[in-house]
């Protein structure tokens, strides 16, 4: 459908492998992601040094449209309320 595009927001997730942090905020932006149209990509910072010394003691760390929104964990609610001031 033509326009659709411009109206997802575009997440990214800076974590690692084993992160039980990184595993719970997926999971609140999956459950989000159902009723707010998003894309999502995951950055894996151990595999880049300059990521791991910008992020390794923050992760994760949520982007929305390429800012910092969160870090450590972040609710659905607040997650929800975050991502209303930014659709359509």
């Amino acid at each position: 459908m033509p326009g659709c595009e411009r109206d997802v927001i575009a997440l990214t997730i800076y974590s690692r492998p084993g992160c039980h942090l990184c595993e719970e905020m997926k999971a609140v932006v999956e459950t989000v992601a159902r009723s707010i149209p998003l894309s999502l990509e995951e950055v894996d910072i151990s595999t880049d040094a300059s990521l791991e010394a910008r992020y390794g003691l923050e992760i994760p760390v949520l982007l929305v449209d390429g800012q910092k929104a969160a870090k450590y964990r972040i609710g659905e609610g607040e997650l929800r309320k975050l991502l209303a001031g930014r659709a359509g």
